[in-house]
Protein backbone atom coordinates (compact mmCIF):
# COMPACT_ATOMS: atom_id res chain seq x y z
CA UNK A 1 0.00 0.00 0.00
CA UNK A 2 1.24 3.52 -0.80
CA UNK A 3 2.36 5.81 2.00
CA UNK A 4 1.92 9.60 1.90
CA UNK A 5 4.74 11.88 3.06
CA UNK A 6 3.83 15.55 2.53
CA UNK A 7 2.17 15.70 -0.85
CA UNK A 8 4.46 12.94 -2.15
CA UNK A 9 3.21 9.40 -2.57
CA UNK A 10 5.84 6.70 -2.07
CA UNK A 11 5.38 3.28 -3.64
CA UNK A 12 7.72 0.39 -4.29
CA UNK A 13 8.21 1.72 -7.83
CA UNK A 14 9.01 5.40 -7.12
CA UNK A 15 7.41 8.61 -5.84
CA UNK A 16 4.71 10.93 -7.11
CA UNK A 17 4.74 14.55 -5.97
CA UNK A 18 1.69 16.79 -6.51
CA UNK A 19 2.51 20.50 -6.34
CA UNK A 20 0.25 23.14 -4.81
CA UNK A 21 -0.20 24.64 -8.29
CA UNK A 22 -1.69 21.40 -9.55
CA UNK A 23 -4.27 21.32 -6.75
CA UNK A 24 -5.07 25.02 -7.35
CA UNK A 25 -5.53 24.46 -11.07
CA UNK A 26 -7.82 21.45 -10.56
CA UNK A 27 -9.91 23.42 -8.06
CA UNK A 28 -10.01 26.49 -10.32
CA UNK A 29 -11.28 24.50 -13.29
CA UNK A 30 -13.94 22.82 -11.15
CA UNK A 31 -15.06 26.24 -9.90
CA UNK A 32 -15.22 27.74 -13.40
CA UNK A 33 -17.26 24.75 -14.59
CA UNK A 34 -19.92 25.40 -11.93
CA UNK A 35 -23.08 26.97 -13.40
CA UNK A 36 -23.69 30.38 -11.82
CA UNK A 37 -20.03 31.34 -11.42
CA UNK A 38 -19.27 34.27 -13.71
CA UNK A 39 -15.59 34.74 -12.83
CA UNK A 40 -12.92 33.42 -10.50
CA UNK A 41 -10.64 35.93 -8.80
CA UNK A 42 -10.87 39.68 -8.29
CA UNK A 43 -9.89 42.18 -10.96
CA UNK A 44 -6.36 42.60 -9.60
CA UNK A 45 -5.68 38.86 -9.38
CA UNK A 46 -7.13 38.28 -12.86
CA UNK A 47 -5.00 41.07 -14.35
CA UNK A 48 -1.85 39.74 -12.66
CA UNK A 49 -2.81 36.23 -13.77
CA UNK A 50 -3.18 37.32 -17.39
CA UNK A 51 0.33 38.80 -17.38
CA UNK A 52 1.99 35.88 -15.59
CA UNK A 53 0.04 33.38 -17.69
CA UNK A 54 1.54 34.84 -20.87
CA UNK A 55 5.01 34.60 -19.36
CA UNK A 56 4.75 31.20 -17.67
CA UNK A 57 2.04 29.49 -19.70
CA UNK A 58 0.29 28.41 -16.48
CA UNK A 59 -3.47 28.30 -15.99
CA UNK A 60 -5.32 31.45 -14.90
CA UNK A 61 -7.79 29.25 -13.02
CA UNK A 62 -5.08 28.00 -10.70
CA UNK A 63 -3.64 31.47 -9.95
CA UNK A 64 -6.99 32.79 -8.67
CA UNK A 65 -7.30 29.95 -6.17
CA UNK A 66 -5.16 29.67 -3.05
CA UNK A 67 -4.51 26.23 -1.58
CA UNK A 68 -2.74 24.85 1.43
CA UNK A 69 -1.58 21.27 1.00
CA UNK A 70 -0.67 19.12 3.98
CA UNK A 71 0.36 15.50 4.28
CA UNK A 72 -3.03 14.03 3.40
CA UNK A 73 -5.37 17.02 3.30
CA UNK A 74 -5.85 20.30 1.48
CA UNK A 75 -7.78 23.53 2.04
CA UNK A 76 -8.92 25.94 -0.67
CA UNK A 77 -9.64 29.70 -0.68
CA UNK A 78 -11.29 31.36 -3.67
CA UNK A 79 -13.00 34.63 -4.58
CA UNK A 80 -15.81 34.46 -7.16
CA UNK A 81 -18.16 36.74 -9.06
CA UNK A 82 -21.63 35.21 -9.34
CA UNK A 83 -24.38 35.54 -11.94
CA UNK A 84 -27.30 37.71 -10.88
CA UNK A 85 -30.33 35.70 -9.74
CA UNK A 86 -28.41 32.62 -8.63
CA UNK A 87 -29.00 31.70 -4.97
CA UNK A 88 -25.52 32.24 -3.53
CA UNK A 89 -25.81 29.69 -0.72
CA UNK A 90 -26.80 26.98 -3.22
CA UNK A 91 -24.02 28.01 -5.59
CA UNK A 92 -21.47 27.82 -2.76
CA UNK A 93 -22.65 24.27 -1.98
CA UNK A 94 -22.26 23.27 -5.66
CA UNK A 95 -18.79 24.84 -5.83
CA UNK A 96 -17.72 22.93 -2.71
CA UNK A 97 -19.07 19.66 -4.12
CA UNK A 98 -17.41 20.14 -7.53
CA UNK A 99 -14.05 21.11 -6.04
CA UNK A 100 -14.09 18.28 -3.51
CA UNK A 101 -14.98 15.68 -6.16
CA UNK A 102 -12.36 16.90 -8.63
CA UNK A 103 -9.47 17.37 -6.17
CA UNK A 104 -10.07 14.18 -4.20
CA UNK A 105 -10.52 11.98 -7.29
CA UNK A 106 -7.49 13.41 -9.12
CA UNK A 107 -5.03 13.77 -6.22
CA UNK A 108 -6.18 11.47 -3.43
CA UNK A 109 -5.97 14.39 -0.98
CA UNK A 110 -8.90 14.97 1.37
CA UNK A 111 -10.44 18.43 0.94
CA UNK A 112 -11.15 19.61 4.49
CA UNK A 113 -12.15 23.23 3.89
CA UNK A 114 -13.25 25.46 1.02
CA UNK A 115 -13.58 29.16 1.84
CA UNK A 116 -15.53 31.14 -0.74
CA UNK A 117 -15.62 34.92 -0.92
CA UNK A 118 -18.31 36.33 -3.20
CA UNK A 119 -16.89 39.70 -4.24
CA UNK A 120 -19.40 40.77 -6.91
CA UNK A 121 -22.55 39.97 -8.87
CA UNK A 122 -22.53 39.99 -12.67
CA UNK A 123 -25.55 41.75 -14.11
CA UNK A 124 -26.18 40.82 -17.78
CA UNK A 125 -25.59 43.78 -20.07
CA UNK A 126 -23.48 45.58 -17.44
CA UNK A 127 -20.05 44.53 -18.70
CA UNK A 128 -18.36 47.89 -18.11
CA UNK A 129 -17.80 50.00 -15.02
CA UNK A 130 -17.45 53.15 -17.12
CA UNK A 131 -19.98 55.17 -19.07
CA UNK A 132 -19.36 56.39 -22.62
CA UNK A 133 -17.48 59.45 -21.35
CA UNK A 134 -14.82 57.26 -19.76
CA UNK A 135 -15.81 58.35 -16.27
CA UNK A 136 -16.58 55.94 -13.46
CA UNK A 137 -20.29 55.32 -13.04
CA UNK A 138 -19.95 55.40 -9.24
CA UNK A 139 -21.99 58.11 -7.47
CA UNK A 140 -19.44 58.69 -4.73
CA UNK A 141 -15.74 59.26 -5.19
Amino acid sequence: MAELDGNTEKTGRGTTTISDNVVATIAGIAIRDTDGVHAVGTGASKALGAVTGRVSGSSAAGRSVKVEVGEKQTAVDVAIKVEYGVPIHELADRVRTNVTDAVESMTGLEVVEINITVFDVHIPGDDSDEDEGGRSSARVQ
